[in-house]
């Protein structure tokens, strides 16, 4: 057993879902803005990343699943329980003890085939997402989601720790790093919330498959297609699969399964 420490930085305070902010979030209970789930992913491979490397960002597979809140600035740990040489299960618990996600993680060394781009229409700019409702994603199941377009760089690229030194090597932007798992699965989260307008609305669980790493400067074509509806415990969930591809040469570098609730309980 390894313990890795660090602070957790919100890292969409200003997002559409205001679940991030903390006026809303203390509406609905919680102390402050919740930490992003993706950016928590990101913390559950982290670990994994510094033993593992590039292998990982080519071939890694990650079951993350997010169960309580984390807050900005809030001291948390990863533990990493080893299995093997390829798979490791990791647990992320806050400065009070209180276990916030936990996740599989390994290498995959045979890979499943990648899925193909199947050319699905682009969002355009006059496109005003509808307000999420359970028919208007059975009609997106029904007729197709919008594809959307999403690029690693840039003047200020998303990482998931205020200083990058603290990220590993080859994720450091300044060095021309590959992509975090904090973007790549914040892919799947933008592409949910462009086809359909929810907010609030809390990350549950993401299932991704890496095929590929993902160089600074590289544009994404993302595909998203509607699993499952349903409503549990008064909240409604959505379950989409959502898969990224190198817009150059089309070529699948990720495929990502996401769970999140759309509209929590009580919600008009």
């Amino acid at each position: 057993m390894s313990t890795w420490s660090a602070t957790a930085l919100n890292t969409a305070p200003d997002s559409e879902n205001r679940i991030h902010g903390d006026e809303l979030a203390k509406e609905y209970g919680f102390e402050g803005g919740l930490v992003p789930g993706v950016t928590i992913s990101a913390y559950l491979v982290h670990p994994l990343i510094e033993l593992w490397g590039q292998d990982w960002l080519e071939r890694g597979f990650a079951d993350c699943r997010i169960t309580s809140p984390l807050y900005d600035n809030e001291n948390f740990s990863v533990e990493t329980n080893i299995q093997d040489e390829s798979k490791a299960y990791t647990t992320l618990i806050r400065n009070n003890g209180i276990v916030s996600a936990n996740a599989e993680v390994n290498i995959s060394r045979n890979l499943p085939v990648p899925p193909m781009l199947r050319g699905d229409k682009f969002v355009t700019e006059a496109y005003e997402a509808p307000n999420a409702t359970k028919e208007v994603w059975k009609s997106l199941k029904s007729t197709g989601c919008l594809a959307f377009n999403f690029n690693w760089g840039g003047s200020d690229p998303l990482i998931y720790l205020k200083d990058e030194n603290l990220l590993p090597t080859l994720l450091q932007p300044k060095d021309g790093g590959f992509s975090n798992l904090c973007f790549l699965l914040g892919c799947s989260n933008w592409i949910l919330a462009g086809n359909a307008y929810m907010n609030p609305w809390v990350h549950l669980q993401t299932i991704s498959q890496n095929f590929r790493a993902v160089p600074l400067g590289a544009s994404l074509i993302a595909e998203m297609e509607i699993n499952n509806i349903y409503e549990k415990k008064g909240h409604e969930f959505i379950d989409v699969f959502v898969n990224l591809f190198d817009s150059k040469d089309e070529s699948c570098v990720m495929s990502i399964n996401l769970i999140a609730i759309y509209k929590l309980r009580g919600v008009k």
